[in-house]
């Protein structure tokens, strides 16, 4: 490599590159403002939550049968 290259600058950008860069700014910047939109528009109409529902019953227990065999189990220490 020779000096030259080394300190070759970059062409500064065509006027096409300029505008090619500019639309496509304004396109993205158009695009997060409509998704910002629809995500307030999703906001505001999902459905606000009615309150607190408060459910109270009483369970009557079961009838208890006695059991059918009894086992005792005596551990003695060491």
């Amino acid at each position: 490599m020779n000096g030259v290259d080394r300190h070759r600058r970059r062409a500064a950008p065509s006027r096409r590159d300029r505008i090619g860069r500019a639309v496509l700014i304004v396109v993205v910047a158009a695009l997060a403002f409509l998704l910002g939109i629809a995500f307030a528009r999703t906001l505001d109409e999902r459905p606000s939550s009615g309150g607190a529902v408060t459910d109270v019953r009483t369970l009557t227990p079961l009838p208890q049968e006695p059991p059918t065999r009894t086992v005792t189990v005596t551990i003695t220490s060491p």
